[in-house]
């Protein structure tokens, strides 16, 4: 997700290799991202902390505890803080670092590796409209941006942070099923693929509800509503619903 970041902050030159430092557990992957990025690397998470105007936590949940903990005597009070981890609110953020910090939240999601992120991004109150303004165009870079409620964050994280894990079962149901009717491997996951992105697309742009979209492709009597009817009879939806609720349980056990 760093990766996704710093590479959408160039492209949209949110900012210039040379501003952006960054910070790593191996010398294997501060090797690779300068060296791909061209931006500053340290192999001290304290040396990126003092240094940071806008100090990226881009870690695990289980290890952000331990990342704060080591970073936290090195971060002057001005600094603005931004973490990408499930389920650490802004409160549990704040007494991790003991002290009044901004923190900024944001749930961002692995289609932002190609530019098609979704994050959904909250704040504290010491986090001034102008400061907010530079996270929205840092979320920006690599996709959609909102600014949201703290309290429906989980939900984001479920919606758009989990989902493209189904989505891409869908994709593979979608291709496993059309290589039972005949088609080669390769074209079904092309078809499938495409599909589903050509879907979504649709409708972003027409700006219809999901429902509608759905009653133009079934016919009456026609192929479509018995594929639909065979999906309902397994519990399509509900499997899903559950899912999501799943996942936003889990979140905030985290």
């Amino acid at each position: 997700m760093a990766k996704a970041m710093i590479g959408g902050m160039l492209e949209k030159k949110i900012a210039q290799p040379e501003e952006i430092l960054g910070s790593a557990r191996t010398q294997a992957t501060l090797d690779a991202v300068s060296k791909e990025y061209g931006i500053l690397v340290s192999a001290s998470n304290r040396e990126v902390a003092a240094q940071a105007k806008i100090l990226v936590l881009a870690v695990k949940p289980q290890l952000l505890g331990e990342v704060i903990r080591e970073i936290r005597d090195s971060i002057p009070k001005e600094t603005l803080i931004l973490s990408v981890a499930a389920g650490k609110t802004i409160a549990w953020i704040e007494e991790a670092l003991g002290g009044n910090y901004k923190v900024v939240r944001c749930m961002p999601n692995t289609p932002a590796m190609v530019g098609a992120g979704c994050s959904g991004v909250c704040r504290n109150e010491r986090v001034s409209e102008e400061e907010m303004e530079q996270c929205m165009a840092l979320a920006g870079s690599f996709g959609v941006a909102r600014e949201i409620p703290e309290r429906l964050i989980d939900a984001v994280g479920a919606v758009s942070g989990s989902s493209p894990a189904f989505v891409f079962m869908f994709i593979e149901a979608l291709a496993d099923g059309a290589v039972k009717a005949g088609m080669t491997r390769k074209d079904a996951c092309h078809f499938a693929a495409q599909a589903v992105f050509g879907s979504a697309k649709l409708m972003l742009e027409s700006g219809k509800h999901p429902g509608e979209l759905k009653d133009m492709v079934c016919s009456p009597g026609g192929t479509t509503i018995e594929g639909v009817q065979a999906l309902e009879e397994m519990g399509f939806r509900a499997s899903v619903m559950k899912a999501i609720e799943a996942c936003v349980v889990k979140t905030q056990k985290l």
